[in-house]
């Protein structure tokens, strides 16, 4: 088994560095490259010898799929992962070697990366059994985060967490925006159910 040069491409910081915090955990990944702008990945890849690439669909600048598309011109060999925050309405396989969403658990991303590269399969979100499916976002959520989950849950303010964990407001509203965003809600009641569904609280 070869090790993997991989490229991760997402527009969002706490998504990107998540994945690659548990990707490089894996034996078998040897680098892990990083971007934010699809123009700067293209120009990469231009340059060096990439295994698979995981992209978001939804980046600015440049369409997930105008992204793969310009990559495949140049390497139409080149393994592509994406990694999505939405079900696509219709897929274009022709480009792309895998689909899966973002509340996938880490183990079925290395599952499916496996499979696409060593294996030359294609790998999609349906492929997935209900109960395999927990949550990269899970992964992903500091051991604070879990705390401020909790009291949320239990009807706290934003005032009386800080005060209980001997934080600023301001702090407790940044930890609450990162978390929303982690875990793909907007509400404190989205909150609370994804959170029941994680098993951080119960």
């Amino acid at each position: 088994m070869l090790p993997l040069n991989l490229i991760l491409v997402d527009d969002h910081h706490l998504v990107l560095n998540g994945l690659k915090a548990s990707l490089e955990k894996c034996h078998f990944i040897s680098t892990i490259h990083t971007f934010t702008n699809p123009k700067k990945a293209i120009s990469f890849i231009h340059k060096n010898k990439i295994d698979l690439v995981i992209t978001d669909i939804s980046m600015p600048e440049i369409n997930g799929i105008e992204f793969i598309k310009k990559i495949k011109q140049y390497d139409a060999t080149l393994k592509i992962l994406v990694i999505s925050m939405f079900k696509p309405l219709h897929y274009e396989k022709n480009f792309y070697d895998g689909y899966l969403l973002k509340d996938t658990d880490i183990t079925i991303i290395i599952e499916a990366i496996q499979k696409i590269v060593y294996d030359q399969r294609t790998f999609f979100f349906e492929e997935i059994s209900d109960l395999k499916t927990l949550s990269f976002s899970k992964s992903i959520v500091t051991k604070r985060e879990k705390e401020i989950i909790q009291l949320i849950a239990q009807e706290f303010t934003v005032s009386e967490i800080a005060e209980r964990l001997f934080i600023s407001k301001h702090t407790v509203e940044t930890h609450k925006k990162n978390i929303f965003y982690k875990l793909q809600v907007k509400t404190n009641v989205g909150l609370v159910k994804k959170a029941f569904q994680l098993g951080y609280i119960s």
